[in-house]
């Protein structure tokens, strides 16, 4: 599974976003540090979700983070994140 589905599928499963959008920024990055060749090193994610409205900034990035776990988050050298 490419690294975009897993991202989606554990960000759906766990925050049952009501939008969703995961955005491969890697391109842009392309020889840069960080680039480690495999198209897949960073990324943006939009969210919206009910189960975020009433956190802070930082507990929602954390939730987010926390969503994606160490599997995931360890192939990713950057992380945006706007929750909408």
């Amino acid at each position: 599974m490419q690294l975009e589905q897993e991202i989606h599928t554990a960000l759906t499963e766990a925050l049952a976003p009501t939008s969703l959008e995961v955005i491969n920024e890697s391109y842009m990055h392309a020889g840069h540090a960080g680039d480690d060749g495999s198209g897949e090193s960073h990324w943006r994610i939009v969210i919206s979700a009910p189960s975020l409205a009433d956190m802070s900034r930082i507990a929602r990035h954390r939730a987010v983070h926390a969503a994606l776990g160490d599997r995931i988050i360890g192939r990713i050298h950057a992380l945006s994140i706007d929750i909408v």
